[in-house]
């Protein structure tokens, strides 16, 4: 019996770090959505960082793009505003990585969704 209860408590707290981890990582990568300061300066960075800031915004396309709407239909309901691509100062580079990370993204959530069946 008290394996039982040794093993619940190791259950949940590793739960609640997974989630909070899961929850602290989401939100420094969120630092870098299309339209924030910190993308405008990545932009200026090079090729290499126009390549992997568009695959990142490629990537987190599909939640951006429900956030704009959400800012669009209700302007204040969120406390912060994003742009679904960075238009600013990105050249070619940039689009050829938001393109495969918009094509990847649905890849990669189908993968890890077919893991759990």
């Amino acid at each position: 019996m008290s394996d039982a209860r040794r093993r619940k408590p190791e259950a949940i707290m590793k739960r609640v770090l997974i989630v909070t981890g899961a929850v602290v990582l989401a939100m420094a990568l969120s630092a870098c959505a299309a339209g924030s300061p910190e993308s405008q300066h990545a932009v200026s960075g090079g090729v290499l960082s126009q390549l992997l800031l568009g695959f990142w915004h490629g990537l987190i396309a599909p939640v951006m793009l429900i956030v704009e709407v959400i800012n669009h239909l209700a302007p204040h309901l969120l406390p912060w505003t994003v742009k679904f691509y960075e238009s600013r100062g990105t050249t070619f580079v940039y689009d050829i990585g938001f393109y495969f990370g918009l094509v990847g993204s649905p890849l990669l959530a189908r993968a890890g969704w077919s893991r759990r069946n």
